[in-house]
């Protein structure tokens, strides 16, 4: 019954369901028991965090994060007292990430913690870019060399735009540069329903599989997903019409196609008349939309603004989003809620 408990990592079949998912999508194994299923990707993301913080001064676990971030990361890590390590997404390059830059975020965090994770949210929110093939094997090299824990939110997947983008996911990749990155690099990979093009948030469903992580610590991660007893069962019966749609040939396939098309369609006109339209506008700069649901346009604010802003004591971007909202009902979330770069200024 669906007003019943479930086992706490979710129920097996739709575990399964899971699994065999993840195997038609990248062509590699997948085992029920290495899925645990969740109350939205947020759940799974802060389940993964808490197993992995531990320490205090100098030993306490650093997670190199992308800024701009969705918030959830920087709460989920001021919450559990590890250490916020920053590593910022290239605008000038479409929101590119460089190994570079993860390079210096992590020399410097080694000053004062212990980085062990490493966050990566592939397409993007709030950038909407979609990385490349190769920045993911960069990614995963470096993972290696360093030692860290990797954790993929992939849950944008099904939303890619641009012409030339594609999603791929950490766990294929991964396997296909095979050993020894294959046999070691630990890696927690995350999806949810409440994107992509089902959009069913309300139900609080999601899920998370492990790679390479050794089965005396996943016996732990079971015991600590056991404390919330299990996440919604009606949110679970939708995530497995979402990992098993109609195929070819079901009674339902046409309909389901059709219906699936139309709103990634749309999504795509969108991103694509977003972008135009900002860079139209004067004082407002966009990057390509290439995935996920988001723009992150950059705004020039005139000194005038800037000072209004001080004295009203608010940020120069919260400042503007208040304005647009008052002045047209246009209602868009300040850029200093994920972070920016200082002294530049952005919107969602």
């Amino acid at each position: 019954s669906p007003g019943a408990y479930s086992a706490s990592p979710g129920i097996e079949l739709v575990r399964q369901d899971v699994a065999r998912f993840l195997q038609r999508r990248d062509g590699v194994a997948a085992k029920p028991e290495d899925i645990f299923l969740s109350t939205g990707a947020s759940d799974a993301i802060v389940s993964i965090l808490k197993l992995l913080v531990a320490g205090e001064g100098p030993s306490r676990t650093g997670v190199l994060i992308p800024i701009p971030q969705y918030p959830l990361y920087s709460a989920a890590i001021a919450e559990l007292s590890a250490v916020q390590l920053n590593y910022y997404l290239d605008e000038e390059n479409c929101w590119a990430l460089d190994v570079t830059e993860l390079r210096r975020a992590l020399a410097e965090g080694r000053r004062h913690c212990c980085p062990r994770v490493l966050c990566i949210i592939n397409p993007g929110n709030p950038t909407g870019q979609v990385q490349s093939r190769r920045c993911i094997e960069d990614v995963i090299k470096f993972a290696f060399e360093e030692k860290l824990f990797l954790m993929a939110d992939e849950v944008y997947q099904d939303n890619i735009y641009a012409e030339g983008s594609a999603f791929h996911s950490f766990k294929k990749v991964l396997f296909e540069m095979g050993p020894p990155y294959s046999e070691v690099v630990e890696l927690a990979s995350f999806h949810s329903v409440s994107k992509g093009f089902m959009g069913e948030c309300g139900f609080r469903s999601g899920y998370v599989e492990v790679v390479n992580m050794d089965p005396e610590v996943k016996q732990q991660l079971a015991k600590l997903v056991s404390v919330r007893l299990c996440p919604p069962v009606s949110g679970q019966i939708l995530l497995d019409a979402v990992v098993d749609p109609p195929k070819p040939g079901d009674p339902s396939y046409e309909l389901f196609i059709s219906e699936k098309t139309a709103v990634l369609s749309a999504l795509a006109h969108k991103a694509r008349l977003t972008q135009e339209i900002f860079n139209k506008s004067p004082g407002i700069r966009c990057n390509p939309v290439q995935g996920a649901m988001y723009s992150f346009p950059r705004i020039e604010l005139p000194p005038r603004a800037l000072a209004a802003a001080k004295e009203q004591g608010q940020a120069p971007d919260m400042f503007f989003c208040m304005k647009l909202l008052e002045e047209t009902g246009i209602c868009v979330v300040p850029g200093s809620g994920f972070g920016q770069r200082e002294g530049t200024f952005h919107f969602r």
